[in-house]
């Protein structure tokens, strides 16, 4: 009976170890290991790597990247990634203690808002605090994938040939959605290039673009600010004087706000959901950040033009 018993504990012990390695969350495949904090840079990065890495993103679809917050788990995945890619400029509120944590342990990250020309937001928004929201601009983002492909080919066992061939393709569309968005927006005619929002995500647009911002029902760069009575009748006086009868709402906030704020404009306002700082679920209409761009190009085009 000893050998049996001798066999019996050899089995369970490794169906109880083979339970723990499932608990850890560690990465059955030997690809490095890539972690991107948002969705939108996460399905760049995807584009740029193929199958030579393995890519984790840590922001959920229809998340809202100023507060999401993430498990022990992927906390370890940051910890142990062979590079960490993170947006920057103050955007991931809720993981600025795991980032000060990754660059304390020396994980090798690259920060997209750190390789492009940043914009603050207004004088009167933010203090002139920095603009988190740059790839509302394609432009920017070619800074972004040139970046990322540099890190990518330093990682250790990636197949960098892969990796340049992947860049490359994807600077190719990135060119073709900006082609596209510029022959949209040329369309509209200049005085009516004037953007209200939930909140402030479309200052690079506008920049690239040539639009006015004409304000934002939230004050500042975050979701998580509140406006006041006097910020929403300030609001209302602009959209009078700039005679606005469109409002784009996010589609990771909910509207209430903005429908407020049209009411009190006290004018016929039509209000039209934008997918701004998340991607979606598939099948939702913005999986992807060219799809994304596109059905924001498409929308604001047919709500601004007469």
């Amino acid at each position: 009976m000893r050998p049996l018993r001798a066999s019996s504990l050899l089995i369970a012990t490794t169906v109880v170890l083979a339970g723990l390695a499932g608990c850890t969350g560690t990465a059955a495949s030997d690809r490095p290991q890539i972690v991107v904090t948002t969705n939108i840079l996460g399905d760049v990065v995807e584009n740029l790597t193929g199958d030579a890495a393995e890519v984790t993103i840590l922001m959920k679809p229809n998340a809202d990247p100023h507060s999401f917050e993430i498990s022990a788990q992927e906390a370890a995945r940051m910890d142990g990634a062979d590079l960490l890619v993170t947006n920057g400029l103050g955007l991931e509120e809720g993981l600025q203690q795991h980032f000060d944590r990754t660059a304390a342990a020396g994980v090798p990250t690259v920060v997209a808002g750190d390789v492009i020309d940043v914009l603050p937001y207004s004088s009167d928004d933010a203090n002139g605090a920095d603009d988190p929201h740059f790839w509302t601009d394609p432009a920017r983002m070619v800074d972004v994938v040139d970046t990322v492909e540099e890190a990518l080919a330093e990682v250790d066992g990636i197949d960098v040939a892969q990796v340049r061939s992947n860049a490359e393709t994807y600077r190719g569309e990135l060119a073709e959605l900006d082609e596209e968005m510029s022959a949209a927006f040329a369309a509209i005619p200049v005085e009516r290039r004037a953007l209200v929002t939930n909140h402030h995500v479309f200052g690079y647009l506008a920049d690239r673009f040539h639009f006015r911002l004409i304000g934002a029902v939230i004050p500042g760069g975050t979701t998580l600010a509140a406006p006041s009575a006097a910020d929403l009748r300030d609001l209302t006086d602009a959209i009078d004087e700039a005679g606005v009868r469109t409002i784009f709402a996010e589609s990771s906030q909910p509207d209430r706000l903005i429908q407020v704020l049209a009411s009190e404009a006290d004018v016929q306002v039509e209000v039209i959901e934008l997918f701004t700082e998340s991607l979606t679920e598939p099948g939702e209409g913005a999986d992807t950040y060219l799809t994304m761009m596109r059905a924001n190009t498409d929308r604001i085009a047919d709500g601004l033009t007469p």
